[in-house]
């Protein structure tokens, strides 16, 4: 007759075979566990990665306002005239999307301006990232600097 043993030879008997509901219960809550700690902060992450998307096409934005500027003597109000090829564009990675940049004039004359880049996910932390001629990172979700500079990456 063929007898199961386990590891160290000593003989299972026939009624200690398998799984019992017990330990199965114990490796689905231990799983429960891992999963709500993981998956916000795979989120968190995700989230930080699409920012990043964000941050690179307002910089991109903003380094052509500036060579505009440069040849024109004043900001652009339109994206088409910064060389994009649509009023609207999309990030790289297709995370942000952003229209026509608020150009502030000062009599005919457009001496600053404000870019705005519009999350396509559910960002409820940041919202939309916003930059203007001057410099300034900003956000529509907070005026607080803590979470300002998170959404920014700094």
């Amino acid at each position: 007759m063929n007898k199961q043993c386990d590891s160290r030879g000593v003989a299972i008997a026939a009624s200690q075979q398998g799984v019992t509901l017990m330990e199965l219960m114990i490796v689905i809550a231990i799983v429960g566990i891992l999963a709500a700690v993981g998956y916000p902060a795979y989120v968190d992450y995700t989230d930080r990665a699409r920012r990043a998307d964000g941050r690179a096409l307002l910089m991109d934005a903003a380094a052509r306002q500036e060579r505009y500027f440069f040849d024109n003597n004043q900001y652009s109000s339109t994206l088409t005239a910064l060389g994009y090829g649509a009023a609207t564009v999309t990030s790289a990675e297709g995370a942000y999307t952003m229209g026509a940049p608020a150009a502030g004039p000062t009599g005919a004359v457009a001496t600053s301006f404000q870019l705005t880049a519009t999350p396509t996910f559910s960002d409820t932390d940041c919202g939309n990232l916003i930059l203007d001629s001057r410099g300034t990172k900003s956000i529509s979700a907070s005026n607080d600097a803590t979470i300002i500079d998170r959404c920014w990456g700094r």
